[in-house]
């Protein structure tokens, strides 16, 4: 995955955009031009929901980046459902009109990985975490921290696509993974992790630090 190219367009997109494009020039060119702008206009979608432009790496070796384009939807103290632990939870809520590319947030190695059938409630919910479809990692840096990430999937979103395995190590800002339309990304921190980002904000995958690890 360190290879992948960022070719602007996201690979997942590409059939999306493809029978999009098609279906707007057969149209425009068998009904005319009118008959044909609601495909246009769908097809000016995929290709904003599908981009996939490349990010800096901020450098500090403590900072927890963000693994998704967003908005802060949860900050609090919480139970980790995967390590049964206690944990700092920092939530990112993607509506369809943000990248939808996920990101490391650590450098580290992934430890175990767990998918989870279920619902299509609204991301933006917290009940969402426990009940939506879900891929999860446990990450552990090379410092000894356990970080838990977790994709999850919307209303609208109905594949979660998670290309890590266990075993494998990722870098910081590392392209890991993908969810179609409207998705959450959960991220269970250590306690004394010092969140760096209040519910709200709008944060950048890769590019914002939502916290610092001890």
């Amino acid at each position: 995955m360190n290879s992948y190219p960022h070719p602007i367009i996201a690979r997942e997109g590409w059939p999306f955009v493809a029978v999009a494009l098609a279906a707007a020039i057969a149209v425009h060119w068998l009904a005319g031009v009118w008959w044909a702008v609601p495909l246009w206009f769908a097809t000016l979608f995929m290709l904003q929901f599908f981009r996939d432009p490349p990010r800096a790496v901020p450098a500090d070796p403590k900072a927890v980046l963000s693994p998704a384009d967003g908005r802060i939807v949860t900050v609090e103290r919480a139970q980790d459902p995967y390590l049964n632990r206690d944990a700092l939870k920092m939530s990112v809520f993607m509506n369809v009109f943000n990248v939808h590319s996920n990101r490391s947030p650590v450098d580290g190695e992934i430890r175990s990985k767990w998918y989870h059938a279920g619902k299509f409630f609204n991301a933006a919910l917290s009940k969402a975490s426990l009940e939506n479809e879900r891929a999860a990692l446990w990450i552990r840096t090379p410092e000894g921290a356990d970080i838990t990430c977790v994709q999850v999937a919307g209303l609208i979103a109905r594949r979660v696509l998670c290309y890590a395995t266990t075993g494998q190590r990722l870098a910081r800002g590392e392209r890991y993974g993908f969810i179609r339309f409207g998705s959450r990304v959960d991220l269970y921190l250590p306690p004394a992790a010092v969140p760096r980002a209040t519910v709200g904000d709008k944060v950048y995958a890769t590019e914002t630090v939502l916290a610092e690890l001890p």
